[in-house]
């Protein structure tokens, strides 16, 4: 039987988990864990670009871990790891490094948004997309599960992937993005022009998945929409409404078509309470499992902690392949023609 593709998915541990992670990314996890050989990678180095709190950072770990075993990743078909438990990641990030340049480091989309303005922007978010680079080669996964906002990085990956293996021989794969056709972009429920974010100081812009029920619907009767009252799918001219029917689409599987005829002639009250509902009904089982999870964060722990070393060892094995293409380390005895003591002496 061939091998299962590799893939190689991260998520930052920065804050609540919300129905955009969930429903862009999370929930098409786990759908392909039977189809990929995957591995989920809680990328604790990446949330250091930004000021944070150690202990919160730990704890935010912790709960990103169970948020995603609640959500049936399953450690028995997928790894689970926390990114800085295998060294390895910082290291490739290094040598690649070295094979960057400023210029193009400088022009990712990510880095100009976030340096806009700020003489005083950390080197962790010039450097961000090597250490994502690092993360992908390291484990030669074959593809990585991005929104359309992240394509650029990836292509970052390949370019310092084809160079590395110009300049040391093959060595890695060269990965391709798996960027999904819809919900891989769902947006601010208060500004449907803007990407549902953690980082959003507006709590009601967000539904988390920890949300209770009532909040939930508080939420959604909020939600902005259109002047126009016709429930139709138009992302130019109705992008509020266009965002809260991939929502609904999304979590009841149902073709959006199908919803704007079931809505057709009503108004935008009717459409909000029962979207709610369904945001409520698929919830509940997740938020009982992560609620089991919080009761024995022991389990967690040991699941991380055996993630980390299957992991591990898979990096391990890249690494010295990397290192001995890039001549780190003392040479191997058994390659050498004369020993270096005998080099030494006929130097003198």
């Amino acid at each position: 039987m061939a091998a299962k593709p590799r893939v190689l998915s991260g998520i930052q541990p920065t804050g609540g988990i919300h129905i955009g992670n969930y429903l862009g990314a999370i929930r098409n996890w786990v759908a392909q864990q039977d189809q990929y050989d995957n591995l989920f990678c809680i990328v604790d180095l990446h949330a250091m670009t930004l000021p944070y709190d150690a202990q919160t950072l730990r704890a935010r770990t912790l709960e990103l871990a169970s948020v995603l075993l609640a959500a049936g990743i399953d450690p028995a078909r997928s790894v689970l790891f926390v990114q800085s438990d295998v060294r390895e990641h910082t290291e490739l990030c290094w040598i690649l490094g070295t094979l960057a340049t400023v210029g193009e480091l400088r022009r990712m989309t990510q880095f100009k948004e976030k340096s806009k303005g700020n003489e005083r922007v950390g080197a962790g978010i010039l450097f961000y997309p090597v250490l994502q680079a690092a993360d992908i080669l390291l484990y030669d996964a074959a593809y990585v599960p991005v929104g359309e906002d992240q394509k650029q990085h990836i292509e970052l990956t390949r370019d310092l992937a084809i160079r590395f293996n110009h300049t040391f021989g093959e060595t890695f794969v060269i990965p391709e993005p798996d960027i999904k056709p819809t919900g891989a972009r769902i947006m601010s429920l208060t500004n449907p022009l803007k990407k549902m974010s953690k980082s959003d100081p507006d709590p009601d812009s967000r539904i988390e998945l920890r949300d209770p029920p009532d909040v939930i619907r508080r939420k959604i009767r909020r939600a902005v929409t259109d002047s126009e009252t016709v429930i139709r799918y138009d992302e130019e001219h109705k992008p509020a409404i266009s965002n809260l029917l991939t929502i609904y689409s999304l979590f009841a599987d149902i073709p959006i078509p199908e919803l704007e005829q079931r809505y057709a002639g009503k108004g935008y009250g009717e459409f909000k309470r029962d979207l709610a509902e369904v945001i409520i009904e698929k919830l509940t089982p997740l938020q009982a499992r992560l609620a089991e999870y919080d009761a024995h964060p022991e389990r967690v722990i040991a699941i991380l902690t055996e993630g980390a070393a299957r992991a591990r060892e898979l990096a391990a094995a890249k690494m010295a392949v990397v290192r001995e293409r890039c001549g780190l380390g003392l040479p191997r005895l058994e390659s050498l023609t004369i020993s270096p003591l005998q080099t030494a002496l006929s130097s003198q």
